[in-house]
């Protein structure tokens, strides 16, 4: 993958971050900040864009299987369309 096919890649996943984040709450992405790669730092190597990239889906789905099981646990009645 080219580097402006990545830092556009980093781009979408930030905007999934914003979406879910005002469905759901707060994620832990501690690891992400603590790179302090945006999609907006074009001046940052390519490894670096992919090391945030990996971060970022990892704490996004890390939290939504979280919040998954916790909404697992409640029953669900059933409904027809």
């Amino acid at each position: 993958m080219k580097k402006q096919e990545l830092i556009h890649l980093h781009g979408l996943l930030a905007e999934v971050r914003t979406q879910c984040e005002m469905w759901e709450g707060d994620f832990d992405l501690t690891e992400y900040e603590s790179l302090g790669i945006k999609p907006t730092s074009i001046h940052k190597s390519k490894t670096d864009h992919k090391e945030a990239v990996f971060e970022l889906a990892d704490g996004i789905t890390s939290s939504m299987a979280e919040a998954t099981e916790a909404d697992a646990s409640e029953p669900l009645a059933p409904s027809a369309d």
